[in-house]
């Protein structure tokens, strides 16, 4: 076995050993279909007030311009699927991945942790590691990485782990054994493009208007939600899960070993009545170091009256709250 051979299998125990429970790897270089693509998906606005999504084009579509020298992508993916639900049925809902500990910080300091793994054996190279935080088309490496397909809803999936998964780059300039991609599963269903309420996903899948998008709306929107919207978020504050829950894939999906996945004290147990009248103080105890945090307090409540107009109008604690 040569040493390419020999460290790309090292590289894949050292990653089931910090908890990734999937890793691909492939060949970085441009991004031709896929920049292309891009470009057509910006100029239609399926990317709304995201902005930042035509920021630094080109090297959106070539990791080598992200790392001199670049020949690998390493795709990782770390688990974060909880059956836990709310007690309260009729609450406002979070999306699954935000019930705990910034995944930013828990994904990251794993791959920089994988990272160094790979510098003691492989001497002095040039890397860098991203988690959803950089121009960096992760999807499009963890297809070619063979991690799983991109569904119908945009998202990956894998045929034995289902799509409750972050993912995590490492692009560095050491040249590994690269995976084959993932044919694509799908088939003829359209579970995820039925049960989308606001039609984001495009009729024949494989195409998101960003904009439509609930997670996009509790989240990326700064201004106010459209009215057309009204009576079609399915009681979902921040985020959206619907697309992956439908979804027959993630039937296989298992329970997360993450102790910073587990959900704040009293985030599963809070009543609608309870988040109808969220104070300030408890939303900082409930998501201080979470994914929801990005919304602010003010922000989750503008969703949470948008989800229960009538019946909020007459709560004191949003009277600040346009």
């Amino acid at each position: 076995m040569d040493n390419r051979s020999k460290w790309t299998a090292e590289i894949k125990a050292k990653a089931v050993e910090l908890g990734f429970f999937l890793c691909g790897i492939s060949k970085a270089e441009y991004l031709d279909e896929e920049a292309r693509h891009l470009e057509q998906w910006l100029n239609q606005g399926f990317n709304g007030e995201m902005s930042y999504m035509a920021n630094y084009f080109d090297l959106r579509t070539d990791p080598r311009l992200l790392v001199q020298g670049a020949k690998s992508v390493i795709s990782l993916a770390y688990n974060y699927y909880n059956a836990e639900k709310p007690t309260d049925s009729t609450a406002p809902k979070v999306s699954m991945y935000a019930y705990g500990r910034d995944y930013h910080k828990v994904v990251k300091k794993k791959l920089l942790a994988l990272f160094e793994y790979i510098k003691s054996f492989a001497g002095d190279i040039e890397g860098r590691v991203f988690t959803d935080s950089a121009p960096v088309m992760e999807g499009v490496w963890a297809q070619r990485g063979g991690i799983g397909w991109m569904g119908k809803h945009t998202i990956i999936i894998n045929p034995k782990k289902g799509s409750h998964f972050f993912l995590g780059e490492i692009i560095l300039d050491l040249e590994l054994d690269y995976d084959q991609p993932m044919r694509d599963y799908c088939g003829t269903c359209t579970r995820c493009i039925d049960a989308c309420p606001t039609e984001a996903i495009h009729p024949e899948g494989y195409i998101l208007d960003g904009s439509r998008c609930i997670s996009y709306l509790t989240i990326e929107l700064k201004n106010s939600i459209p009215e057309e919207f009204k009576g079609k978020m399915e009681d979902w504050m921040f985020g959206c899960d619907i697309c992956q829950q439908v979804c027959p894939w993630n039937r296989f999906s298992t329970p997360h070993n993450e102790p910073d996945f587990i959900p704040k004290t009293g985030l599963m147990t809070m009543t609608k009545e309870e988040w109808m009248e969220l104070s300030e103080p408890l939303f900082e105890e409930l998501f201080i170091g979470t994914p929801v945090k990005r919304t602010k307090y003010e922000g989750l409540t503008r969703n949470i009256r948008f989800l229960y107009d009538d019946e909020v109008k007459d709560h004191s604690s949003f009277e600040d709250i346009s």
